[in-house]
């Protein structure tokens, strides 16, 4: 009876199903992973940096795994993350708590295939195989009971044989979901930004009709569990969807929910009809409920929050106002203010938080790049109550703090950006984030009947943070910081050739004043200000054969500050640069 006791206290307090005593005992694995589940860890003083809910708790798993995209919780516990990028150690990465102090101790990379690409992201359990996706391939390994590596090779189950085809390659993160029939679902995001002949160009109109929607632009139905599936094999399930990040089969009404990315910078293509303002806070991020034949309107089309419809792109003759046929298109059930980009979804099932929380959607706001001058936004977690299929109340901040700071001028900026959720078999929530892989365990340790406003009051008060708020047109807009620190930075490393009013010196060194070099293509002006130039260039029609040299000793946020002052310094008025485009040429090299 001593050595049942002992072993009981000892396999009660471990979340993996390994145990000689028990084994001795003839007590059987799959009782293990059925019975009482442990007591809940003690959370971390701190939160892991988090804020929650009163009486909510989190405890950091790990920290420093790499590029966590999305995640998946096992039966045992036990836990699994898909990197962004394939390292030698392999593309995903398994933990385990041996000793339930919520912390991991055991944490291995596994993942023996290629991907050429950077946008790995699904990580799912389904039928006990786990099931994950590089940017062009979904995988699937069968889970061994005890075991945390899967063993064998990965099993093929889809390729997507259009990736680098024709249309390009952009908005190809393969997130997945399984409904309660068999069928897998994965979206097929647009290659571009609104099906224009050649993208991004301002101005320029879009194709009507969209041939990318043929392949892209929706979400496909496949076999769960037939190997060796092309696009083809698969059933276009909805369609008119720029691209999906964030996706969940909700049980409670057995139905499909995504959000959708919405389109890029309308400022920068389409100046004449939109201020800096609106491209920030435009289009919204917009949460579907999306039923077979769903059509979301896209490149048609985008949501605006603040009129509450859909109105027609402009690249299609709309002004920001027109909202042609918009009404006959799939309707958001929620329109998320623009850029915070919605990175998973979850519903949750559990039973550990109050009753409040069963069945409504967790969703990761990885958080925006293109917001410029105003604050960077998201960067959070969002809950949003359900009740028969439709939101029963209005969106709530559930965890902040990941960015570690308020003010968000660059992306780059942010110490932390949530993005993969999933539940433990005790109904903890786990979330992922991408700037170095931290892993949090969100626990409930109060009274689930006693939880109400009080719990939420100081959760309320944080959408009043610039990373959450609609910023004021005037007082939040950063330029003049911005362009502060440029002009510094200008001042040291430029002024002496190009001189201080940027007309240049009239013999070797050119001006930047209404220069093309300076107001024209940001990508050639980075590489320039990188790299360096050498040989005879011409500038407003005189030619100059000096010398510029390589500037790559700076940061991305001084080289984005300077280019951005320059561009609007001078009498130019050009749009800014920012973090991430520095970053992209400069990864480029």
């Amino acid at each position: 009876m001593k050595c049942f006791s002992n072993c009981s206290r000892r396999f009660l307090s471990l979340a993996w199903p390994v145990l000689p005593c028990a084994l001795v005992l003839g007590v059987s694995i799959a009782f293990i992973q059925n019975g009482p589940l442990p007591a809940l860890p003690k959370g971390d003083p701190d939160n892991g940096g988090l804020f929650l809910p009163g009486n909510f708790e989190a405890v950091v798993v790990a920290d420093s795994i790499g590029s966590a995209r999305h995640l998946a919780v096992n039966k045992n516990g036990d836990i699994y993350v898909k990197l962004r990028r394939v390292g030698p150690k392999g593309g995903s990465v398994a933990l385990r708590d041996t000793d339930n102090d919520g912390k991991a101790d055991i944490i291995q990379n596994f993942g023996d295939y290629e991907d050429p690409g950077n946008y790995g992201t699904a990580m799912r359990i389904y039928k006990d195989y786990l099931y994950y996706s590089t940017a062009g391939v979904v995988f699937r390994n069968k889970l061994t009971p005890g075991q945390l590596i899967p063993e064998g090779k990965p099993e093929v189950i889809l390729t997507d044989d259009y990736k680098n085809k024709v249309h390009g390659s952009e908005h190809i993160a393969k997130p997945i979901t399984f409904d309660n029939e068999g069928h897998m679902y994965v979206p097929f995001g647009a290659p571009g930004d609104v099906c224009q002949i050649k993208n991004r160009v301002p101005g320029l109109a879009g194709q009507d009709p969209c041939p990318q929607l043929e392949e892209h632009g929706g979400v496909w139905q496949f076999d769960a569990e037939k190997p060796g599936q092309l696009q083809k094999d698969g059933k276009r399930y909805a369609t008119g969807i720029r691209s999906i990040v964030a996706m969940d089969w909700n049980k409670a009404d057995n139905t499909l929910y995504a959000l959708q990315h919405g389109r890029d910078n309308l400022v920068r293509t389409w100046p004449a009809l939109y201020s800096a303002w609106q491209s920030a806070v435009l289009p919204s991020e917009e949460f579907l409920r999306v039923k077979e034949g769903s059509n979301a309107g896209w490149p048609y089309y985008y949501y605006d929050h603040m009129q509450g419809k859909k109105l027609l792109n402009p690249e299609y003759g709309g002004d920001g106002k027109k909202a042609g046929k918009g009404a006959e298109f799939e309707q958001p059930i929620i329109g998320f203010p623009g850029h915070w980009a919605p990175n998973d979804l979850f519903f949750y099932q559990g039973d550990q938080f109050p009753a409040r929380y069963k069945n409504g959607a967790f969703i990761a706001f990885h958080g925006s790049t293109i917001r410029a001058p105003y604050p960077q936004a998201g960067y959070f977690v969002c809950f949003v109550p359900f009740k028969n299929g439709a939101p029963s109340g209005p969106w709530e901040v559930f965890a902040d703090g990941f960015a570690q700071r308020d003010t968000i001028i660059n992306t780059a900026d942010a110490k932390a950006r949530p993005m993969g959720i999933a539940m433990g078999p005790d109904g903890s929530l786990y979330i992922t984030e991408s700037v170095k892989g931290k892993i949090w365990r969100i626990m409930y340790k109060g009274g689930r009947s006693k939880f109400g406003k009080s719990q939420l009051a100081a959760m309320e008060e944080r959408k009043n943070r610039t990373n959450i708020k609609t910023p004021d047109e005037v007082k939040d807009n950063l330029e003049k910081k911005i362009l502060a620190a440029g002009g510094k930075s200008y001042n040291l490393y430029c002024g002496a050739c190009h001189q201080g009013d940027g007309k240049g010196d009239g013999n070797r060194f050119p001006p930047l004043a209404g220069s093309e070099w300076v107001t024209g293509d940001k990508k050639k002006l980075i590489e320039v200000m990188l790299h360096g130039l050498n040989g005879t260039i011409t500038v407003k029609g005189v030619e100059y054969n000096g010398v510029m040299p390589a500037h790559n000793f700076l940061k991305d946020e001084e080289i984005a500050q300077i280019l951005t002052y320059i561009r609007m310094s001078f009498g130019n008025k050009s749009t800014a640069v920012g973090v991430t485009e520095v970053k992209r040429v400069r990864n480029m090299q």
